[in-house]
């Protein structure tokens, strides 16, 4: 909490922030914001980016409260939670991702007291674990990985473009029971309500849960991603209180339909918010 942006609200039971910095946490877009320690991620196919993270749990958590990354990847999660003074939880089904995370958390001198990093299925792990105060988290993009075209993997990044990480990637796993890996865009998101039903089970009364997500093709036709997991996440009990748009307008544009029709190509992820109301 900064003490030279406003003053510090004593009803304020969600998080330390100023009045002035509660405000300014409200606008409905920022701009992404990468920082040196991103770099380490790269070897993931989809990493957050540390500071855009962190905006996030400092609005929605308290110094010391927990929070939880049902698809860690490469852990930048438990990076901005350490960043900030909390705790993190994260489950995952890659070895090689826990792998990379464990790497990056040595390098920042986290140690076991600051993070959980638990290897195995979200489906089975989140519903054993212990209450959390915020979730935030970037499922996997249904199948998008498998598209055998470049599109976003193609090498732009000696031209500054932060595409570094899809480099050479295919996909997260042959596993079954990934996300990446279900046959229908209607399976894909039929599993993820399961597992965001967990999630729900444990996490804390009035307390807020995030999904970063951009629309996506499937089949090659533009889908209204975040509609629908609007709909799948009050289905479970949550109530939707807003979208803010990470726009990342240092992605490489494509002619994707050049010159026969319009396909857009998307520069920003769709930050969705929800709260568990109190039970």
């Amino acid at each position: 909490m900064s003490n030279t942006e406003g003053k510090f609200d004593t009803r304020n039971q969600l998080n330390d922030l100023t009045g002035k910095e509660w405000i300014k946490s409200t606008k409905s877009f920022f701009f992404s914001e990468k920082c040196a320690d991103d770099k380490a991620a790269f070897g993931h196919p989809a990493p957050f980016l540390i500071k855009d993270i962190e905006k996030m749990i400092s609005f929605f958590t308290k110094k010391g409260m927990t929070v939880l990354d049902p698809f860690m990847g490469s852990g930048t999660t438990a990076i901005a939670a350490y960043n900030l003074g909390r705790k993190s939880v994260g489950v995952d089904l890659s070895e090689e991702y826990k792998s990379l995370a464990l790497t990056r958390f040595e390098a920042k001198g986290m140690t076991d007291n600051d993070y959980k990093y638990i290897l195995g299925d979200s489906m089975e792990v989140v519903k054993n674990l212990k209450p959390v105060d915020y979730i935030i988290t970037s499922p996997p993009y249904h199948n998008i990985l498998k598209n055998k075209s470049q599109g976003l993997r193609s090498d732009k990044s000696d031209k500054g473009f932060r595409n570094g990480s899809r480099q050479g990637v295919e996909y997260y796993s042959d596993k079954e029971n990934d996300l990446g890996n279900q046959e229908t865009y209607e399976d894909f998101i039929a599993m993820l309500q399961k597992i965001m039903k967990n999630c729900y089970d444990i996490l804390n009364p009035k307390k807020y849960c995030t999904i970063v997500i951009s629309d996506f093709t499937v089949d090659k036709k533009e889908v209204c991603v975040q509609a629908d997991i609007v709909k799948m996440m009050t289905e479970i009990g949550f109530e939707f209180v807003g979208t803010t748009i990470l726009l990342q307008d240092n992605k490489p544009l494509y002619p994707f339909g050049y010159p026969y029709a319009y396909k857009i190509n998307h520069m920003h992820q769709n930050i969705i918010n929800f709260r568990k109301e109190e039970i």
